[in-house]
């Protein structure tokens, strides 16, 4: 069974700095892609970061330059270092895997909270 469980969540104040984790259980992480989004009530998913399975990296526009994606393969963690944050950063992050070798099917964490007040 495969889950992803993220931990790392909480409240913040602007400027302030989180770091979210993702534990993989149940899939072969090495040759995935993983990564987070995130979304607020009304309003689209969002891609935050993703890294593929050869390290290569993608970053929403809006985080790109204060987030930092990293992955553990041994571990089969995924981390997202969150800094300088934003109230507008506010939402629930979900961490995903995307597995190629599957047609690119895709897996989903429950999300957690990140709240950051201003």
């Amino acid at each position: 069974q495969v889950q992803l469980e993220e931990s790392g969540g909480g409240l913040v104040q602007a400027g302030g700095s989180l770091r979210l984790s993702c534990a993989a259980v149940g899939i072969m992480f090495g040759r995935n892609d993983m990564g987070w989004y995130r979304q607020t009530p009304g309003r689209q998913r969002e891609l935050v970061a993703v890294m593929s399975s050869s390290g290569s990296t993608n970053y929403g526009d809006s985080v790109n330059g204060r987030f930092t994606i990293s992955r553990d393969n041994p571990k089969k963690t995924v981390t997202l270092e969150m800094i300088s944050l934003k109230p507008e950063d506010t939402a629930v992050y979900y961490c995903f895997s995307r597995i190629p070798a599957l047609g690119n099917r895709e897996f989903w964490g429950q999300g957690t909270q990140v709240t950051v007040s201003s």
